[in-house]
């Protein structure tokens, strides 16, 4: 009895005991190990959603956020806390209807990929973004239980690639407005001579007559248009870079008279000091030299109020130097954008004012002629430019370059 009981009871339990202790450090060991997996596989998963470079938002169909990355902080200003079970917050009223219907393609199984719309941030500006709308089933969606789908919403901020892209139609469309200027000037210059030619025949055949003085005046506007419409040909062409020496007092003034109609336009007062400078030369390029000009002068003309003011004076700062001063009481600049005004397609001008590319040309164009310029301005309180140039002197030039 003793030898059946040890056999059959004793030895069962201890077996079955063993047994059991073996299965539940089995199950307690599988479970830990499940448990790191998930851990793991959530770190990666959140690893992933916050290294993305796109601003990541995870909503249902409510639009109740489950999801807010850090991009999406840094983009549009909201914390995780702020959004986290709360509704989208940065969809305009005027692009709610959009997103519905990017929702309901989405849960066709058609996502949305890179398509241009606009969100609001936190400070209530509008951001233009590229946005891509992907289905996201969560695990019940995959075992087949309690069927409910998210929608993975990726933005990225477009405003510089849409600003570029503006700025290069607008070139665009300047580019084809300098060919159409140039034309119109071609074909007008034909009729200019023949009546200018007229007009004198004219004036010979009525010597000394009371309408001497009309004529006068008459030839005096044709010979204005006609110099005008030689300025737009010379500046429609494309000439190659070759640089002589350039009086720089004359092509300050030939930049003048050929703005005048602008300047009159504006009723501007234009103050004009070259005396000093009268006969000074530089080692320029003539094309280039008179397309700095008219980019400051466009800059001053641009600037200043109906009836405002602008004073040129060229002098010679140093020996060796001479400096061209260009000032207007116009708008200014402010501080916080004044680093940044030599950058190219930098502008502060209204939309479809300027291409904000005047300044950059004009430092491109004296740094390529060995000078210096930089600019003083205050909002409201006007801006002032500098242009130094260093002054041709021929003995020095054949000396270098026999």
């Amino acid at each position: 009895y003793i030898a059946l009981h040890y056999l059959y009871i004793t030895r069962g339990i201890v077996s079955s005991l063993l047994l059991a202790f073996w299965a539940a450090w089995y199950v307690l060991r599988q479970r830990k190990h499940s448990e790191e997996e998930l851990r793991r596989s959530r770190e990666r998963y959140r690893g992933l959603i916050e290294v993305s470079p796109g601003a990541v938002a995870l909503y249902d169909r409510a639009l109740h956020i489950s999801e807010w990355n850090a991009s999406a902080e840094k983009l549009y200003g909201f914390t995780k806390t702020e959004v986290l079970e709360s509704p989208l917050p940065t969809v305009p009223h005027d692009r709610e209807a959009e997103l519905q219907r990017f929702l309901e393609r989405v849960e066709k199984g058609t996502p949305v990929l890179d398509v241009e719309t606009l969100r609001r941030n936190k400070a209530g500006e509008v951001l233009e973004v590229q946005l891509s709308l992907l289905p996201f089933p969560d695990a019940d969606v995959a075992r087949g239980l309690s069927p409910r789908l998210y929608f993975l919403e990726v933005t990225s901020d477009i405003r510089e690639r849409v600003r570029m892209r503006q700025q290069m139609l607008e070139i665009e469309k300047l580019t084809s407005m300098g060919k159409m200027a140039a034309g119109t000037a071609h074909h007008l210059n034909t009729p200019l001579a023949a009546m200018l030619l007229r007009l004198q025949m004219m004036h010979g055949r009525c010597h000394n007559q009371p309408c001497t003085p009309d004529l006068e005046r008459l030839e005096s506007g044709l010979h204005f248009c006609q110099n005008f419409v030689q300025r737009l040909l010379e500046f429609g062409r494309r000439a190659p870079m070759e640089k002589r020496p350039e009086e720089v007092a004359r092509s300050i003034q030939s930049i003048v008279s050929f703005l005048a109609p602008s300047i009159l336009a504006k009723r501007a007062q234009l103050t004009l000091d070259v005396q000093e400078s009268s006969g000074e030369q530089v080692l320029a390029d003539p094309n280039q030299l008179e397309a700095l000009f008219s980019a400051l002068f466009s800059n001053a003309l641009d600037a200043i109020p109906a009836e405002g003011s602008i004073c040129v004076r060229c002098h010679r700062l140093s020996p060796d130097w001479l400096e061209i001063m260009i000032a207007d009481n116009g708008c200014g600049i402010s501080d916080a954008d004044l680093p940044h005004v030599f950058g190219p397609f930098f502008t502060t001008k209204a939309a479809g004012k300027g291409t904000g590319l005047g300044l950059a040309i004009a430092r491109n164009i004296v740094e390529e002629h060995g000078g210096k310029i930089h600019l003083q301005s205050k909002l409201q309180g006007g801006t002032t430019v500098f242009v130094q140039l260093p002054i041709y002197d021929r003995s020095a030039h054949e000396a270098r370059h026999p």
